[in-house]
């Protein structure tokens, strides 16, 4: 076989793998088409129109450039077609963008470059779960519009049926990330236990997420914790882990996320005009809906909250 033959072969058999992948993912309840036929669409608010500033240049005259990070459903991944953009951002970021009467245009980016990208005028806001903290406040502006929420999932069959403070974790064996921001509030959580004469949490600590996954379901671990959403489309993809409890990401108090754009650019509140818009007449609603996170949903959005403090 040639070099031309074997790469075809090889992207026949991608696609077949990612047709099978969309199939499984539509049975368990989410649509990876990129047709997404059954897409939530807003309406122009011509309040939130008549608050973009008017000195404000989009990047692109008649659109809104909104850069997002597919890192994974129900937030944002790769369609089936390995092309188009989809998920529960995406779909927020395209109702936004019809409120203020624009085209969308999104710019796939690596997480980790949106700062840069954003700062230097690459693209009008960010839609990518980026979080509210003291300390991006100061660089950029903020338009909330999901509460950022880890989740505490366990077996399908498991005796644990609701974990909502550290009490009700004493002495679980708990599955978490090292160095993420869920670790930090659980060895909080330990502490405060151990003070108050419960057991401590047992954190267990896996290289990957399918380790993880298996340590749970063969029974060595009692509990995972991970970014809400993410353990949302694993409970539906493989049917055998439920939701037992949510943890903020700024436990003790509600953490944001929210739309972001550059500092003292002015759009934020337009951008906030038009979240509450879609609250209001239940387009947001509907798109959380769709992606299995009504847990995240926030009553109002509001520009420029309270963020996580400086660690």
């Amino acid at each position: 076989m040639n070099g031309t033959s074997r790469l075809r072969t090889l992207l026949a058999a991608a696609a077949a793998a990612l047709l099978h992948v969309g199939s499984a993912q539509a049975d368990a309840g989410f649509d990876l088409s990129p047709e997404q036929p059954g897409q939530v669409h807003a309406v122009r608010n011509e309040t939130a129109v008549a608050a973009i500033p008017a000195d404000f240049k989009f990047v692109t005259p008649g659109k809104f450039t909104v850069a997002v990070s597919p890192g994974g459903p129900p937030l944002a991944t790769y369609a089936t077609d390995a092309r188009t953009v989809i998920g529960a951002d995406p779909e927020y970021a395209g109702a936004v963008a019809k409120s203020l009467g624009l085209e969308l245009e999104l710019v796939p980016v690596a997480w980790i470059d949106w700062p840069l990208g954003l700062t230097s005028g690459k693209y009008d806001a960010v839609i990518s779960n980026v979080g509210v903290t003291e300390q991006r406040k100061e660089k950029f502006d903020f338009s909330t519009y999901r509460q950022g929420l880890h989740g505490f999932f366990v077996k399908s069959d498991s005796g644990i049926t609701s974990i909502k403070e550290p009490k009700d974790a004493a002495g679980l064996r708990i599955i978490v990330g090292a160095g993420t921001n869920q670790e930090r509030i659980l060895l909080k959580w330990s502490d405060e236990n151990v003070a108050a004469g419960l057991k401590p949490l047992e954190l267990q600590y896996y290289d990957d997420e399918a380790t993880s996954l298996v340590a749970l379901a063969s029974g060595r671990a009692d509990v995972i914790v991970q970014p809400h959403a993410q353990l949302v489309f694993i409970a539906a993809r493989d049917n055998n882990i439920k939701r037992v409890g949510t943890l903020s990401a700024g436990w003790p108090e509600r953490s944001d996320v929210a739309i972001t754009t550059r500092k003292g650019s002015g759009l934020a509140s337009a951008l906030t005009i038009a979240t509450n818009g879609l609250i209001a007449d239940g387009t947001y609603g509907k798109v959380l809906e769709r992606w299995h996170l009504q847990e995240e949903a926030l009553p109002k959005s509001e520009t420029n909250p309270p963020g996580l403090p400086k660690f």
